[in-house]
């Protein structure tokens, strides 16, 4: 045998960097979080599960020492006989048969006397808690454990260099059991499969069996309680079934349907050759050597050809993540785009604001006056609100009104159209219901929008104030008042007739005009320019502001898959060039 793969020592120098690379997938396999509800997800989480273990409880092991025992593992269908033959092998009750099905509920492994270190440490099957019992200790009774353990005991009768472990039922009833098979199986490194003559062809077996052909595992079949007058049809049957799963080279051994024996014991005759098999495959280390490097190579190229699968998985989930997420980016970009739209087409100024800008600037005669007095407009408006009292606030608070009635608005829409998105989409019932939980509501959002206008106007207030500094306008801003010129500015800022039909065009039309006016009476066309530029970029600001605020809720809300999908692609491509390098080097 090539011992440079590894010895009891540790692993050579040339198994460190396939060591590494390996550890880094199975701490990728470990962090795998796969959040979304999506076809082949729950498959895919099982796979990469069945594949950690298998490297920690087997590959990683196995690559640190070639030397090690080999571990049989005895497994196969409900109530095939795996515990009394596991038992009947070693000439010792260690094992509980029973007609109670299941009876194997924790798994058990038997070594020879003076290979205990090899398995106390949990570097084989280090997945598993351990359990150890004395070799002279009753069967521990089906169902005295807790789940993921495993009861270790020594066995004089076992040659040096062999293990077995009585696995649960592949096709077990109890859920925990089941699912505990396949893990147990993937880290053998030979299997002794245990059916029956009336079992032999359920499916459930045989997925085991061509999963382990596939990968290369030395299998040995024991074919149980076997009518005598049956043997020879029922053997070559099996034996053309093992042909087509890619088994055609394993040995089968029947055990003819036969009483126990007082002891509860198979017949030796029937159990020797087995025992022959395995002691002859113990005692030669070229032989032992052979197999563990087989399904060594095996399992890598199983755990490596399983990652394509996965990687589909993963990249699956970034993408759905992305997918939700870009649903409620839109969703807000489009009422941003809205918001934006509304503020600029005439539209905020019908209604209340309207009639309230007409009560500040004068009575219907002035509007009627405007077109053929532009002329005296300066002095005909400053003497209007000279000689009555300017209800500013009024516009201001229908301004606030109009304004904060369309963020509401078009907040809940974008909030409606990304639940819906999602809704549809069915892969994320849970962040959805976290988002919608952490959601401003209906009183909340109409405070937010208050508050944003009102913080908007008192920005638009700063400006006018600072515009008329260290200028020769305080006696012109004084007259026409701070509050004044600002509700004119942001009258100014919403004019536009594209959005109005009918008589609301003149009259819209005619405040613009108005406030246009008054402001570069105050200011002069180019500041009135600047000014409106800046207060529309500063209210732009704002509303994009309290939309991010609530698509971060939406976004937020939405969990990362990990690991991410280049970075898995990558160490999975690592460890193939890893495990290639190695191969090369075993087979030379």
């Amino acid at each position: 045998m090539d011992r440079g793969a590894g010895s009891a020592h540790g692993p050579a120098a040339g198994t460190t960097v396939t060591e590494a690379a390996l550890r880094q997938l199975q701490e990728d396999l470990s962090g795998l979080h796969l959040p979304y509800t999506l076809a082949g997800a729950d498959r895919a989480v099982g796979t990469s599960r069945l594949l950690r273990d298998q490297l920690g409880d087997y590959v990683l092991p196995r690559l640190w020492a070639m030397d090690a025992p080999l571990l049989a593992v005895v497994g196969g269908s409900t109530g095939a006989g795996k515990s009394t033959l596991v038992s009947s092998l070693v000439r010792r009750q260690v094992s509980v048969s029973s007609a109670i099905r299941p009876t194997t509920r924790r798994p058990l492994l038997l070594h020879a006397t003076g290979d205990g270190p090899w398995f106390e440490d949990g570097r084989v099957l280090g997945s598993l808690a351990r359990v150890r019992v004395a070799e002279t200790a009753p069967p521990t009774p089906a169902g005295a454990h807790t789940p993921r353990e495993v009861e270790v005991r020594a066995c004089s009768s076992l040659p040096p260099g062999l293990a077995l472990l009585d696995a649960p039922d592949v096709d077990s009833v109890v859920d925990d059991n089941r699912a505990l098979a396949a893990p147990l199986l993937a880290a053998a490194d030979l299997w002794i499969f245990v059916t029956t003559a009336s079992r032999y062809a359920d499916a459930v077996p045989w997925d085991h069996l061509r999963g382990a052909a596939a990968r290369g595992v030395v299998t040995a079949v024991v074919l149980d309680r076997v009518p005598t007058d049956a043997t020879e049809t029922v053997t070559g049957d099996l034996r053309r079934r093992l042909d087509a799963a890619g088994l055609a080279g394993a040995p089968v051994f029947v055990v003819p349907e036969t009483p126990l024996e007082a002891d509860g014991f198979l017949p030796d005759a029937y159990v020797a050759p087995l025992r022959h098999w395995l002691g002859t495959l113990a005692a030669d280390a070229s032989a032992r050597g052979e197999v563990a490097r087989q399904t060594l190579t095996g399992a890598l190229g199983s755990v490596l050809s399983q990652m394509d699968g996965l990687l589909e998985a993963v990249r699956a989930q970034d993408a759905e993540h992305d997918r939700l997420a870009a649903a409620a980016v839109t969703a807000h970009a489009e009422a941003l785009e809205r918001i934006t739209m509304a503020s600029a087409d005439g539209s905020l100024l019908r209604g209340e604001v309207l009639a309230r800008w007409q009560e500040f600037v004068g009575t219907g005669e002035l509007w009627r006056g405007l077109e053929s007095q532009v002329g005296r407009l300066r002095d005909r408006v400053t003497s209007t609100i000279l000689g009555r009292p300017a209800p500013a606030d009024r516009v201001e608070e229908a301004i606030e009104s109009s304004v904060a009635n369309l963020l509401v608005g078009e907040t809940q829409r974008a909030a409606l159209e990304t639940e819906r998105a999602w809704r549809r989409a069915g892969s994320a019932a849970w962040p959805l219901s976290s988002a919608l939980s952490a959601l401003a509501t209906t009183a909340e959002r109409a405070r937010q929008g208050e508050d944003l206008v009102r913080h908007w106007q008192g920005d638009i207030l700063d400006m006018v104030r600072a515009e008329g500094a260290g200028k020769r306008l305080g006696a012109r801003l004084l007259s026409l008042g701070v509050n004044g010129v600002g509700v004119a500015l942001m009258v100014v800022v919403f004019a536009h007739t594209g959005g109005l039909t009918g008589v609301e065009v003149g009259v819209a039309g005619g405040t613009a005009l108005v406030a246009q006016r008054l402001l570069e009476a105050v200011f002069g066309d180019q500041a009135v320019r600047d000014l409106t530029r800046r207060s529309r970029l500063v209210l732009g600001q704002r509303v994009a502001a309290l939309l991010d605020e609530q698509e971060s809720v939406f976004t937020s809300a939405l969990p990362i898959p990990s690991p991410r999908p280049e970075v898995l692609d990558e160490h999975a491509r690592q460890a193939s060039d890893a495990v290639g390098a190695l191969t090369r080097e075993m087979t030379r």
